[in-house]
């Protein structure tokens, strides 16, 4: 993991959520997602807010210092104003230096590619739920689930969950024969949304 560069991927999960962003209709910002605290208007605003804080820190500022929420995006914005937050980050992310520069994250200090494939990993997390929350619009890249599966299974251990402030549930039994993404949604507390 020390010589992985995680751009790539990052880049493969960022297209991922614009395509999934490009499918959402006006009457579904209102519905649940399996984050139980957001509706697809929250979820998208967490997306947008968490790639501009990554895009900071990819450009050497301090993410924490950015509000993980996008304010003020109008219903018919949301793939305009991802598309603006992805480019930025592209751009902070571009020099290869970066990669083992320290940064803070709201995890702590971390190597530079480490801390972008902890967001590789959200961001592949919530492709799952934004997906979930719109019925499963389009069909998900399987190594995007593996990837984030595996860095998950490092840096979030099942123990040390019951905190409020986490945002991540205990780990849920994945049902059998569970693709990728089930069992990284199992991983991360998450349960399916029923769909119809």
């Amino acid at each position: 993991m020390n010589a992985m560069d995680p751009r790539p991927l990052y880049a493969r999960a960022a297209e991922q959520i614009a395509s999934l962003i490009g499918t959402v209709r006006p009457e579904q910002l209102d519905g649940a997602t399996p984050c139980t605290d957001f509706d697809v208007r929250v979820l998208l605003s967490h997306m947008v807010g968490g790639t501009r804080r990554i895009a900071v820190i990819g450009a050497g500022g301090d993410g924490l210092a950015v509000r993980p929420f996008a304010d003020g995006v109008p219903d018919d914005g949301w793939s305009a104003a991802y598309d603006e937050v992805g480019a930025q980050a592209r751009a902070g992310w571009a020099d290869d230096a970066r990669l083992d520069a320290l940064v803070r994250v709201p995890w702590g200090e971390a190597p530079g590619r480490i801390a972008l494939a902890g967001y590789v990993m959200e961001a592949v997390t919530h492709s799952w739920d934004l997906s979930e929350a719109l019925g499963r619009p389009l069909e998900l890249d399987p190594e995007l689930a593996e990837f984030a599966l595996a860095i998950a299974g490092r840096v979030l251990p099942d123990e040390g969950r019951e905190d409020p402030e986490l945002p991540f549930g205990s780990v849920v039994p994945a049902p059998e024969g569970a693709d990728a993404y089930e069992r990284l949604a199992a991983w991360m507390g998450r349960r399916p949304l029923v769909t119809v």
